[in-house]
């Protein structure tokens, strides 16, 4: 019984900010959800301490944000429990009768007309919460719920962002949100806007009409690459929708639709689905009643490389439902290789909690509407260096011979004489080794650098193969966030770095790594001081990290789990 009131039936699915059950409302004689919300393994909390503070802030915030709105698309929230004592929280809700669209789609692709549905049901609950100043940041079908009326409930605001928040929930680094359906911007590190839900909401409606997610690859890695970089394929099924899709699947969040102009082109779109002949619909897979998918529930990380029909490959001509006609993509390219260990970021996922995926922040070295980097979109000749330019992915290009002669790089980026020349560079290419955070990984780095000194804006840099890119604009320094302040990075303890990284070697438990990198910034979890901190990850998901201070000294160890 919970505060004497509420009797636990069963459980419904946990993951890694707790469990939610199925729960009777002695008071009021119905059934209801509880989230109980608690850190997954002590280990974690004796990791990082103050983390359960966090979720249970995070549970409270959740609760706030749903009980601002009030639309039927949206899961109802009831009541909170705050347990006197400190313990964890639970949040009482509606008990959705029902699947989820994840669910749902493991019977097949839906139909257009359905897929249209659900597509203006769920922007409605997106455009209350956008309008109460509330992002969901994690809009996905094991989060849309559907009534057993076909009305669609989206859930899960658990790590919803929303106006006059004063706190930062999670340490420089972390990426919220499931890996196929984030915006790219938002995996770039940029905190996102309301199009950037609609950027998801567009990918839920392209993966539930073609029966295929079009950016999903065969590690979570290859996928952020892919979700930063790679083409998308037109859409083959979505008959109506589709002209819908293209539009809102840009990566320029500028230049998406709004919800109101998406709103009336969905609408277009279902009286031209209606003019259609309509293909027969693929039953339902049914389902008992459920509040939140027990597996892949909005907390638990989605197993590699396909957990789910509908987020594999196109499948081959009359294998299963993908779309006989879309190639299968191509190997990827050394550039892509390296772009792959760029974004390699999967690491805290185990090691943290699923629904916060610690990936190093940063820039795929596109400019945030489909441009590339490397031997593409502009890039430099050999030898070449960039300085500081206007405007997005822009920069000067001067010869080696122009300035003095470049350091000799080679090999992997992880040694400290090579550390040091990436510094050199990007401070030949921007005038400071004053940086607000530096990702070094074997084959290249990037630089979040302040425009000019003092500046409250910072520009986005990459290192590839002796070149210098300015990437773009970077975003905006908040003066209230002390681990977002910069630092001279020259400063650091780089001597210290081949004894931090065998160490690492021999106490981060990782088998078989495939994955170094080294991340320099302010960190939450060494009170916001320069740290110097090392990860190792593997293919199946195991990383770990070792933390360093200015001294070099090992302030933290967190071994793969």
């Amino acid at each position: 019984m919970v505060d004497g009131r509420f009797r636990l039936i069963s459980r419904l699915g946990s993951g890694g900010m707790g469990t939610v059950w199925r729960a009777r409302d002695i008071a009021l004689d119905r059934d209801v959800a509880l989230k109980e919300v608690r850190p997954p393994d002590p280990a974690v909390e004796d990791a990082n301490p103050g983390f359960a503070a966090q979720l249970r802030e995070r549970a409270v915030r959740e609760a706030r944000a749903l009980a601002r709105l009030s639309n039927p698309h949206v899961v109802t929230i009831h009541h909170i429990v705050e347990p006197q004592d400190g313990s964890h929280p639970w949040i009482v809700m509606e008990l959705v009768e029902g699947s989820s669209v994840y669910d749902r789609l493991a019977a097949g692709p839906m139909p257009v007309p359905e897929v249209l549905v659900l597509g203006r049901q769920v922007l409605s609950a997106l455009r209350a919460a956008h309008a109460a100043g509330i992002q969901h940041r994690d809009v996905k079908p094991a989060n849309v719920l559907l009534r057993h009326d076909g009305g669609a409930v989206l859930t899960d605001f658990g790590i919803a962002a929303f106006d006059g928040a004063t706190s930062r929930l999670t340490s420089t680094g972390d990426l919220i949100g499931s890996p196929e359906f984030i915006a790219p911007e938002r995996v770039r590190g940029e905190e996102g806007n309301p199009a950037s839900d609609l950027w998801s909401l567009g990918m839920l409606l392209y993966v539930a009409a073609e029966g295929h997610h079009p950016l999903r690859r065969a590690t979570g890695l290859a996928t952020v690459v892919a979700v930063l970089d790679d083409p998308i394929p037109a859409p083959v099924r979505s008959g109506a929708l589709g002209p819908v899709l293209t539009r809102l699947l840009v990566r320029d969040p500028a230049q998406r639709p709004d919800g109101a102009l998406l709103d009336r082109l969905l609408a277009e779109a279902e009286g031209g689905a209606a003019a259609a002949p309509v293909p027969a619909a693929v039953p339902a897979a049914p389902s008992a009643p459920v509040a939140v998918p027990a597996t892949p529930g909005p907390y638990a990380p989605a197993p590699a490389p396909y957990p789910h029909p509908a987020y594999g490959p196109p499948a081959a001509p009359g294998a299963g439902f993908g779309p006989p006609t879309l190639p299968t993509p191509a190997p990827s390219s050394p550039r892509k290789r390296a772009a792959g260990v760029a974004v390699g970021l999967a690491l805290a996922a185990a090691a943290v909690i699923a629904v916060v995926n610690l990936f190093p922040d940063g820039n795929d070295g596109g400019d945030g509407s489909g441009g590339t980097s490397g031997a593409k979109g502009g890039a430099s000749p050999t030898g070449a260096v960039r300085t500081p330019g206007q405007g997005p992915g822009t920069g000067t290009v001067s010869s080696a011979s122009a300035s003095a002669p470049a350091p000799a790089v080679r090999g992997s980026l992880l040694t400290t004489a090579n550390v040091r020349a990436v510094i050199a560079e990007f401070r030949r290419a921007s005038g400071t080794t004053t940086i607000k955070d530096l990702t070094v990984y074997e084959e290249y780095a990037l630089a979040n650098i302040p425009t000019r000194p003092g500046a409250k804006t910072y520009d986005a840099y990459e290192y590839r193969a002796g070149v210098v890119r300015k990437t773009g604009p970077g975003g905006t320094i908040s003066a209230d966030d002390a681990d977002e302040q910069p630092f001279d990075v020259s400063t650091m303890p780089w001597d210290s770095l081949p004894a931090l990284m065998k160490r690492g070697e021999r106490d981060l438990k990782v088998d078989d790594p495939t994955m170094r990198y080294v991340v320099v910034d302010r960190w939450t979890f060494n009170d916001d001081r320069p740290t110097l901190r090392f990860y190792l990850s593997n293919d199946y998901r195991a990383s770990g990290y070792l933390a360093a201070d200015a001294s070099g000294k090992v302030v933290s160890t967190l071994p793969a789990s």
